[in-house]
């Protein structure tokens, strides 16, 4: 254990409670972890991790990390928000929005789904790409791209955008340019996590704070010498 009150996650996002383990608490002040309550009354841990500035942490999830039955959980509540959002097809947000995307489409029950994704391939086309950047992965040049083999399965459809997370709300703009672009429309986003309001502003005119869903949602936290604590303006409305 650390002096900040983070911790390895090794063994974070590998089972659902009824309760929250006896180290963790819904009230503040959270040491290590942060549980979070779904919508099915089972109870999820996420470990806290210290940001950059040195006096916040977010709460964070690393989906190819985590057990099957948690991501599988995660996509059935994922699945039941999206279900009033009407798409006629799911498109799912490189890297970990891709664990979740097959899944939900399966549970809505689409044959298929379009994976997003930044590595180019020879066949690919510029034109069906977007500039990106995340707080988790800042580096410049990465750009978002649909492959051109696809674009049918968009034209003219209305996609539901999934991810595991919704932060700055940087990655779902840049997806909601690429799909307009390639002749889509947005019926709505469904993540995991909706992590603090920060996206909120960013997607004002392109997507309704009521068309993005989420399973969960946590704030940003502020470290205090007894834990860290949550900073209440920026918890997220769920779903």
């Amino acid at each position: 254990m650390s002096d900040d009150f983070t911790e390895s996650t090794l063994a974070y996002w590998q089972e659902l409670a009824a309760e929250p383990p006896a180290r963790f608490s819904f009230t503040p002040p959270h040491r290590h972890g942060y549980p979070v309550r779904l919508a099915d009354g089972r109870v999820l841990v996420l470990p806290l991790r210290r940001l950059p500035d040195g006096v916040h942490a977010a709460a964070s999830l690393i989906a190819n990390q985590a057990a099957h039955q948690v991501v599988g959980a995660l996509a059935d509540a994922m699945a039941q928000e999206a279900r009033s959002l009407g798409a006629d097809c799911v498109a799912g947000l490189p890297t970990l929005g891709l664990s979740f995307a097959a899944l939900v489409a399966e549970r809505l029950g689409h044959s298929r789904y379009v994976p997003l994704g930044y590595s180019r391939k020879f066949w690919y086309r510029d034109a069906l790409s977007e500039p990106v950047s995340s707080i988790t992965s800042p580096e410049a040049g990465k750009r978002l791209r649909l492959d051109p083999n696809l674009l049918p399965l968009v034209e003219g459809r209305r996609v539901l955008l999934v991810d595991d997370a919704i932060s700055t709300g940087a990655t779902a703009l840049a997806a909601c340019r690429l799909l307009e672009r390639a002749g889509a429309s947005l019926s709505g986003m469904v993540v995991a996590m909706k992590q603090t309001r920060r996206w909120v502003a960013a997607m004002q005119g392109v997507l309704a704070a009521e068309q993005v869903r989420a399973a969960y949602g946590c704030p940003l936290f502020t470290l205090r010498a007894d834990g860290w604590w949550p900073v209440e303006a920026t918890l997220p409305d769920i779903p």
